[in-house]
């Protein structure tokens, strides 16, 4: 158990150094909602956003200031409404706004000094009246015209941290009232981000909270840890209804940031202490993760894999699901061998072992823990049930002594130990009572 507890502290700290090397002047936003700001964890997150910075990270903060608005609004006898989740106020307004968003910012500016960071707040966007739409005059809301992209990298550039309050300029400096989750999102297109953040309260996207489309896989804790373009249109379809409309708001924005170029978007709980450094510094991390290429692929297993793969292999040979394996015999059946490979580390491997009547053996199926639940088993399965066809084998088969049921699903049907080739036979257990399964691929 002590080397159990010893190896994974050790592959956390692999996974940690791995992604700092990766994200080495990675560009990233996040957006802090205005709720996480007055809440009790908000230093502590403020301490993780130095911490990133200082790793080499490129960071950019977008502050929500809705609710410092509200009061500002309250104390001056202002009134407002909300259309479309814009706040439409009159002209008289726009004074209090701006003193609130720059507050917002400076509360921001303030938390990372106390952490020797330097910020800067700036004026970078360009802006436009949102004006008058279906007869609604829209007041101080604006819309985002252009950012000052040049600016923003030379910021990025020279150390600093740029942080942007809700507020954007016209060409004649006056000032309009703007979307801060627009903002983020707008940014994080502009700079071509490598990562996107929404950092809000109590933010879950689980099982129970939400249907979950059967495509979607699931954490340990019935929450949702990524979604690609794909499935996240089917999650939005299945919870029109939700009456959650904040979160489907932010998906549909995340998505919107991934089709345009963006890398990924992630949802992140705020309420969670050390939630962006889990979600930037390990492949699950701790949100929900929206991306548009896959962030895992299939590839052949090298040399240089196999001490990971014999690693994801070890609890399922200390629970006597598959059989021992040493370097050099990996080694002797490298070209059988597939790896799934996540941000550079090997979560999971198996291999194809084809024999001289043409019957071919799915093997070595192993899966670490952490990502059991995402269906990176059933991918390997059907890329080797693919390379089995495209190298006409006549019938695949598979050893098992728990996984029955899953191989009978995707048609695999029991059959007799006596059918395996000879040269498979001569190094069959019968101890280990495993049920053969087989698969006709071809006539």
């Amino acid at each position: 158990m002590q080397d159990l507890t010893r190896n994974t502290k050790a592959q956390n700290i692999r996974d940690v150094i791995r992604y700092i090397q990766r994200f080495q002047n990675a560009v990233i936003v996040i957006y802090i909602d205005d709720e996480i700001i007055g809440s009790p964890l908000f230093s502590s997150h403020m301490r993780d956003i130095s911490l990133i910075h200082q790793a080499g990270l490129k960071v950019v903060i977008v502050p929500g200031a809705r609710r410092r608005i509200d009061q500002v609004l309250t104390e001056s006898h202002i009134e407002w409404e909300f259309k479309d989740n814009t706040r439409i106020t009159s002209e008289n307004a726009i004074p209090q706004i701006k003193m609130a968003a720059f507050d917002v910012s400076n509360i921001v500016m303030t938390s990372l000094a106390a952490h020797q960071i330097t910020a800067t707040i700036g004026n970078w966007v360009r802006a436009r009246a949102k004006g008058v739409l279906e007869g609604i005059d829209y007041g101080t809301a604006g819309e985002i015209d252009k950012l000052q992209a040049d600016a923003i990298r030379n910021t990025l550039d020279n150390g600093f941290i740029p942080i942007f309050p809700c507020i954007g300029w016209s060409s004649t400096g006056k000032p309009y009232n703007i979307s801060s989750i627009t903002l983020a999102e707008e940014i994080a297109v502009e700079l071509k981000a490598d990562k996107l953040f929404f950092l809000m309260k109590d933010a879950e996207i689980k099982k129970g909270n939400f249907i979950i489309p059967e495509k979607i896989g699931l954490s340990e804790e019935s929450q949702v840890p990524a979604m690609n373009l794909e499935e996240l249109e089917l999650f939005l379809q299945a919870n029109e209804n939700s009456p959650d409309k904040k979160t489907l708001s932010l998906l549909s924005t995340a998505g919107k940031a991934c089709r345009n170029g963006v890398t990924r978007a992630h949802i992140v709980n705020g309420s969670s202490d050390g939630a962006l450094p889990c979600e930037i510094f390990s492949e699950l991390g701790s949100g929900t993760m929206i991306y548009s290429q896959n962030y895992g692929s299939i590839r052949q297993m090298t040399q240089q894999d196999i001490p990971a793969v014999l690693t994801v292999m070890r609890p399922f040979v200390e629970q006597k699901i598959l059989l021992p394996r040493t370097d050099y015999q990996l080694l002797e059946k490298i070209n059988d061998y597939i790896v799934y490979e996540i941000d550079g580390g090997i979560r999971a491997c198996a291999a194809l072992h084809i024999y001289s009547d043409n019957q071919a053996e799915i093997a070595a199926v192993a899966v670490d823990e952490t990502f059991s639940n995402l269906g990176i088993g059933p991918k390997m399965i059907e890329f080797l049930i693919k390379r089995a066809k495209s190298r006409n084998v006549k019938s695949i088969f598979i050893l098992t002594t728990r996984t029955s049921d899953w191989f009978e699903k995707i048609g695999f049907r029991s059959d007799k130990t006596e059918s395996m080739p000879e040269e498979r036979k001569a190094l069959w257990s019968p101890e280990r009572n495993s049920k053969l399964f087989r698969l006709n691929i071809c006539p």
